[in-house]
């Protein structure tokens, strides 16, 4: 991997957009968080443990996690039609994948956890953005977790693989083409959640797997302080 190659907004190969994190950012919900790379912000708020309605739905050996991930319509430069459509579903789908494995979802049987993501500005990274906010949002919630769960996107540009993609990379066109990676790591290096868009070699493919282990525990830190400044938690 070339150190020197120098990317169009001048971050290095392995350089994290500026990030940001903040807890308790929405004063009704159980928890909340955001979470921002550079000019993607997400939000997230959870609402539950509570009873699962409709009854029919319920799950007596274990609780159930919801998750909705919404861009709103003034989240990018040419306006998007509001409400669900075949990737916000897709993304919220893999959302939960995504955080699953961390929460011990058994403790709340007949009931469900709703996790509500919505992006405000996006510049690619949207579902990483979410997955972090999410994960802060659930610790301050209070629900039971073994683990906080941190995610990045790594991708390929021609040949050379970098760290957490801008919206130029995502649809850099030259070239092999592009390849967008999203990963889901838990704090001790466990993967959740791993996406695949484009074409990438085996050995590319380890080494971006080590990128992006690098960059969650950097992302870790974020959601650390952040929560850390929320007392009790």
């Amino acid at each position: 991997m070339s150190k020197e190659f120098k990317r169009l907004d001048g971050r290095k190969v392995e350089e994290i957009r500026p990030m940001k994190a903040k807890v308790g950012v929405v004063p009704n919900a159980d928890g909340s968080a955001l979470f921002s790379f550079g000019e993607t912000i997400a939000i997230a708020a959870v609402y539950g443990p509570k009873k699962m309605h409709p009854q029919h739905q319920q799950d007596p050996e274990k609780g159930t996690l919801r998750c909705n991930y919404n861009m709103l319509s003034f989240s990018v430069t040419d306006r998007i039609r509001p409400g669900t459509s075949r990737r916000s579903t897709e993304i919220s789908k893999i959302t939960q994948w995504a955080l699953e494995p961390v929460i011990m979802i058994e403790d709340f049987p007949n009931m469900v956890i709703d996790v509500h993501i919505n992006i405000l500005q996006a510049n690619a990274s949207t579902r990483c953005a979410g997955i972090n906010a999410a994960a802060m949002a659930l610790a301050h919630a209070g629900i039971p977790m073994k683990n906080l769960v941190s995610s990045v996107s790594i991708g390929k540009l021609d040949k050379q693989l970098v760290v957490d993609v801008n919206k130029y990379e995502e649809d850099w066109e030259e070239g092999e083409g592009a390849t967008d990676i999203p990963f889901t790591f838990t704090n001790d290096g466990k993967l959740t959640h791993i996406q695949l868009d484009g074409k990438i070699t085996k050995e590319q493919l380890k080494e971006a797997v080590e990128l992006a282990k690098k960059a969650t525990q950097k992302i870790y830190e974020v959601q650390k302080e952040a929560l850390k400044k929320v007392e009790g938690l």
